[in-house]
């Protein structure tokens, strides 16, 4: 039994890694990798071939865990891919939104290089297409929480819920070889606790090996008053400004989570009357998978439902669809809370509304949460006095905010009580889904508490699993 790590070694995106176990080769996600340094690999031929991937697992449905799944099926891979019931909803959404970004992209760098007069500029391309996402849809397959999947006769897998957002999972697999049995847990992106909308991540107490992910290795989330409260301030602050409110946001969790705190804010009228606009076409779908996923909400989301009040419809909320009409809100002259995506400003409209109001003094951009070093996000965050958007330098005045707790990846003390909660000792722990930094300071607190053997893998490092 070994491991190779194909991605989210010493870095947060790319999820991808390859166990060889019972005679089976299982590929655990096939993310993309959006930090600029690692753009390239993208790009890259697979470093297995696809064809020998007997199953693809899949924790969640976020684009840096499936977004290389079509360009995996356009290069062979003809396997099932194994996932819950709401992440097979969100994957789809999400890849078709990929595919046609990457389309749109590449149309706009070709006619950015035609007005520049680049004639001898490589032609731009798409990482893949829409065409190769229709092709990938069909492999997806169900499997349901807590209930264990038999691969073959020596392998199982069982899907705990993880708490990250809609549908994701930890992966608890089961092998069994010369006589012994062996389990290889792998944590997935794992959630905050009490957050609303969805379940607590699951509690697991048995592994022989861990693979856990480190974001917030480093450490713990700011406890610096109510999320309702500091959004609260900064709408306030920025409408009597004159300015907007723009929010980079994941289509996934994060913005129906926020769109839960501004309509509480709406309805308590602590804001207001202002028009809030969701521009994002895969976000407003999003909101519609949850609505039809009861089984993952928690008891306040469940409560609220049950009373009648509906989470994501309150007065001044405009879902946006269309380019048109995305276009037409930069235009508007009074002030306006605008949530677009991607999260961490990697592509999409974001980059648009990023463009209008990024000079602006009266504005606010707020992130909520963790951007990669090396992505547009970053360096925003960062209050650099100027990045570039579109092919041109943008000046930075507006105010540059963030609001914590908002993360749905656990901190470093939740990552910590998560492990705390196996009741022996794992033959080893690798710590991915990190900056190195980040993994290498959770290997020390998890080597000081426990002294359990901990290792920060590299890219494309193998193990052998005893």
């Amino acid at each position: 039994m070994k491991i190779r790590f194909l991605g989210a070694a010493q870095q947060v995106t790319g999820s991808c890694y390859l166990l060889e176990a019972g005679g089976l080769r299982l590929l655990i996600d096939c993310g993309l990798f959006q930090e600029r340094a690692y753009v390239a690999r993208n790009w890259a031929k697979f470093p297995v071939d696809p064809s020998s991937i007997d199953f693809l697992l899949l924790t969640h449905a976020h684009l840096d865990h499936t977004g290389l799944i079509p360009k995996l099926v356009h290069e062979g891979f003809k396997s099932p891919i194994l996932t819950t019931p709401a992440s097979i909803q969100l994957a789809g959404l999400i890849l078709e939104d990929a595919g046609d970004i990457q389309e749109e992209d590449a149309a706009y760098k070709r006619k950015r290089h035609k007005r520049e007069g680049r004639t001898g500029a490589h032609p731009a391309v798409p990482l893949y297409t829409s065409k190769d996402v229709a092709s990938a849809l069909p492999l997806f397959k169900k499997v349901r929480y807590q209930k264990p999947f038999v691969l073959n006769d020596a392998v199982t897998v069982t899907f705990h819920d993880a708490g990250h957002i809609l549908g994701s999972a930890m992966l608890e697999i089961v092998v069994q070889e010369n006589g012994q049995s062996r389990t290889v847990v792998f944590s997935g992106d794992i959630g905050q606790r009490d957050k609303p909308i969805i379940r607590d991540p699951s509690l697991l107490d048995h592994a022989d090996y861990i693979i856990m992910e480190s974001t917030y290795g480093a450490r713990n989330h700011s406890a610096n008053g109510s999320i309702e409260d500091h959004l609260c301030e900064i709408i306030n602050t920025t409408a009597k400004a004159g300015g907007n409110v723009v929010i980079p946001t994941f289509a996934v969790e994060r913005a129906q989570e926020l769109l839960y705190y501004v309509g509480e804010l709406v309805r308590q009228e602590r804001v207001p009357e202002i028009k809030i606009f969701l521009d994002s076409p895969m976000a407003v779908d999003v909101t519609e998978v949850f609505r039809q996923h009861r089984e993952c909400m928690d008891e306040e989301a469940l409560e609220l439902l049950n009373s009648g009040q509906r989470l994501f419809k309150f007065p001044g909320l405009r879902l946006v669809r269309s380019a048109k009409e995305s276009k037409t809100i930069n235009h508007m002259k009074e002030t306006c809370i605008i949530l677009a995506t991607s999260g961490m400003c990697t592509a999409g409209r974001i980059k648009h509304h990023l463009a209008h109001n990024l000079p602006r003094k009266e504005s606010t951009i707020v992130f909520v949460g963790y951007q990669a070093r090396g992505t547009l996000g970053r360096e925003i965050l960062k209050k650099k006095s100027h990045v570039r958007i579109h092919g041109a330098d943008r000046q930075i005045k507006a105010r540059i905010d963030q609001l914590q707790g908002l993360s749905a990846h656990a901190d470093q003390q939740g990552l910590l009580d998560w492990l705390g909660h196996f009741k022996s000792a794992p033959k080893g722990i690798f710590l991915t889904h990190g900056e190195a930094d980040a993994a290498e300071a959770l290997a020390k607190e998890i080597k000081t508490r426990w002294n359990y053997k901990v290792e920060v893998p590299a890219y494309q490092d193998e193990r052998e699993l005893a």
